[in-house]
């Protein structure tokens, strides 16, 4: 049974939710609702073929040669989820950091248990070293002093050009990309307070990047999927120290606003940082993970359910 252009928007809508945060990928999203397949093929079919049955005035062949029934919806999905979130989120983050970050960390988790539990069937030597390495990969960024991209209009590309390559990963997001490049905060504000160029300047790296990126993740997949997804799993399962709320400043520097910006942390113990700030709000963000952690079951629960019920309609 095909999917209607309803049930695609609400898909794009969980998918631009989810890579507004770094915790469940969007493509984890669209892996586990089942469209997965047909967003590969669709984007992948945006090549010179379809660049000349547009210059040729072929609409109708252009629009079904990219699939358009299914890119136009879901785009439309994605896009009003980041702009009617992207407000509250910034406020969040400036107001309540501990929880929001604890509450990505209940989606890290539970999304890597999922796509372990989805993708992987069996633990051989290759999944197991994949997967280790994907975690060291983390730790070490997470320990790091990080990477940090001008926040001018070259940054703003550069940011959509690798973060768009995350955003149709199954098992890391594109905001959590944007968070090792530095770029999280200035293009969640950006959002936040529609400004038009920097947003344009981000797009256009997303386009070129999604162009790019579909091709080669469509080449590796078909080739080594079990030992892709196992590194996913790991950079998922790494990203923790750096998602970790309880964090201890050890550099900062002075931003252009003249505020201090962390440029390195280290994580600590709730207790330890209880100690260094007056308060760990524990309880809090144990509540917020678990939040977290109930969205993302509840998410694979549902698109369970959609599965069984598309499979039983289909004629016998």
């Amino acid at each position: 049974m095909a999917i209607s252009s309803w049930g695609v928007f609400l898909r794009g809508a969980a998918m631009g939710a989810a890579d507004l945060v770094p915790g469940v990928s969007g493509g984890t999203v669209a892996l586990i609702t089942g469209i997965y397949p047909r967003l590969l093929s669709a984007v992948t079919s945006v090549n010179t073929a379809a660049v000349r049955l547009l210059l040729r005035g072929q609409w109708s062949a252009f629009w079904r040669h990219i699939d358009g029934a299914f890119l136009l919806p879901l785009a439309l999905g994605i896009a009003s989820a980041i702009f009617s979130l992207a407000g509250t989120l910034k406020i969040l983050l400036e107001t309540q950091p501990l929880l929001v970050w604890s509450f990505f960390c209940g989606l890290v988790l539970v999304s890597s248990l999922t796509l372990i539990r989805t993708e992987i069937t069996r633990f051989t030597p290759t999944v197991v070293m994949m997967s280790l390495l994907g975690v060291a990969a983390m730790f070490l960024l997470g320990l790091g002093s990080g990477i940090s991209f001008p926040q001018h209009l070259g940054g703003f590309f550069v940011a959509g050009l690798f973060g768009i390559c995350a955003m149709i990963l199954p098992g890391i997001s594109g905001s959590f990309i944007l968070l090792l490049l530095g770029m999280y905060g200035p293009i969640i504000a950006a959002v936040a307070d529609r400004e038009l160029i920097p947003l344009m300047i981000f797009a256009a790296g997303c386009g070129i990047g999604l162009i790019i990126f579909s091709r080669f993740l469509t080449f590796v997949l078909d080739r080594a999927r079990t030992a892709t997804l196992s590194l996913l799993v790991g950079f998922l399962m790494g990203s923790l120290i750096i998602l970790w709320p309880w964090q201890q400043v050890l550099q900062s520097t002075i931003g252009s606003d003249g505020e201090a910006r962390p440029t390195q942390t280290a994580p600590v113990w709730p207790a330890y940082y209880e100690e260094i700030t007056g308060d760990s709000q524990l309880l809090g963000c144990l509540l917020s993970a678990v939040l977290g952690a109930g969205l993302v079951i509840s998410l694979h629960r549902l698109a369970g359910r959609s599965a069984v019920t598309r499979a039983t309609d289909v004629p016998q």
